[in-house]
């Protein structure tokens, strides 16, 4: 199956290395959650998800399903660990729309933007950002960086 969406055509593969791509970035800032609600699985459950959808072990519906739980576990929160468990959401949603890819790392970076010092929050997201785009599978690079510069004002303008 081949997808049309901004910045071109997607293929089931691509599709599947974005949702990879996710949730690494959720997992990345995911101790971030876990500090403050070590109990509360949800998040870890999305990314375990996403990543089991990728492999055709759970259907699109179930890892979106664990998406908006880890979501849930979000909203109560504030702060770093509020975007860590929205990250990881966003990532247990990519199997439903690729584009929460973006929502995936751009959570991620505020998560890490949260826990830097007054004066080097931009820093930190810089730094977040760039060890995003390091793990950015070849396949999929172009489509991702175009996708960061074309929809940056709507991620918080996070990936500049």
């Amino acid at each position: 199956m081949i997808t049309i969406r901004r910045g071109g055509t997607l293929t089931d593969e691509h599709h599947r290395l974005l949702a990879l791509w996710a949730a690494d970035c959720a997992e990345h800032v995911l101790p971030l959650f876990q500090s403050e609600q070590p109990d509360d699985p949800r998040p870890r459950a999305a990314i375990e998800h996403i990543r089991a959808w990728t492999r055709g072990e759970v259907g699109m519906m179930a890892a979106r399903a664990a998406g908006g739980h880890a979501m849930g576990a979000a909203r109560p929160l504030r702060g770093a660990p509020r975007f860590a468990a929205y990250a990881a959401g966003q990532a247990g949603a990519v199997g439903h729309v690729a584009e929460h890819d973006l929502g995936a790392a751009a959570y991620a970076i505020k998560a890490v933007r949260a826990t830097a010092l007054q004066g080097e929050q931009e820093a930190a997201g810089i730094a977040e950002c760039r060890w995003q785009r390091a793990q950015l599978p070849d396949e999929v690079r172009a489509l991702v960086l175009e996708d960061q510069r074309v929809r940056n004002d709507l991620c918080w303008s996070v990936f500049e």
